[in-house]
């Protein structure tokens, strides 16, 4: 079997480092090209870290020759101070990658979108996620995957109060989110990375969408 080269970005987030760790582990792969803003304390002979100035990805279309991308960029209005700054990181970023890996014959795209993405909606950020997903499915891949997780867990670098509390809530009494109260679950970093990965390597023609009951379903299977 012919083993894939793939490309991220993303990967100092919280997903993006659990699944940069699983794309370095993973056989199929030979070689995972990591596009990061600053360089990581991060060694292994198959990763290749690429300190990239995002708002020149066209200067950088080199790296873009893969397989597989994955997409696990995204911002928080705190962090980013504006919406037209979080509208770059959140979807002028990803749109650029995916169109710059497709010009180079990348087959699959996957990337974290979020639950209640909707381009029409009136909340800004479901509307941005529901945007970049309508313009993402345009761009010609073989395969394209969508993840729309709900609350995410895991050890975050930045605190977050909202995710925060709600990460305590989830913990204590997601137990009573059953039936069609299941999605908003809240789901471990590591499982969506692992959906993601495994997904992958399906190689289901067109674009899927991954609500989260069904990431949970497939990351979490050993």
């Amino acid at each position: 079997m012919n083993k894939k080269k793939a490309l991220i970005v993303g990967s100092t987030g919280l997903v993006g480092k659990a699944l940069l760790q699983i794309l370095l582990d993973a056989d199929e792969y030979e070689e995972v090209i990591a596009l990061v803003r600053s360089k990581q304390q991060i060694n292994h002979p198959k990763l290749r870290m690429v300190v990239t100035d995002f708002d020149k990805l066209q200067t950088m279309k080199e790296y873009f020759k893969v397989d597989d991308v994955y997409c696990c960029l995204g911002t928080t209005i705190k962090k980013a101070k504006t919406q037209e700054a979080m509208l770059k990181v959140d979807q002028e970023y990803p749109l650029t990658v995916a169109k710059l890996a497709s010009e180079k014959g990348a087959k699959q795209f996957a990337i974290i979108t979020a639950m209640g993405a909707d381009p029409n909606s009136t909340i800004f950020y479901s509307r941005m996620k529901g945007e970049v997903e309508k313009q993402l499915v345009t761009i010609p891949f073989r395969s394209i995957h969508i993840f729309r997780p709900s609350l995410l867990l895991g050890n975050r670098t930045e605190f977050r109060l909202g995710e925060s509390i709600g990460a305590i809530f989830m913990k204590g009494l997601g137990f009573l989110l059953i039936g069609p109260f299941k999605k908003f679950k809240a789901i471990k970093d590591v499982t969506v990375a692992t959906a993601m990965y495994k997904a992958m390597q399906i190689e289901q023609v067109g674009v899927n969408i991954y609500p989260s009951e069904k990431i949970e379903q497939i990351g979490s299977v050993k």
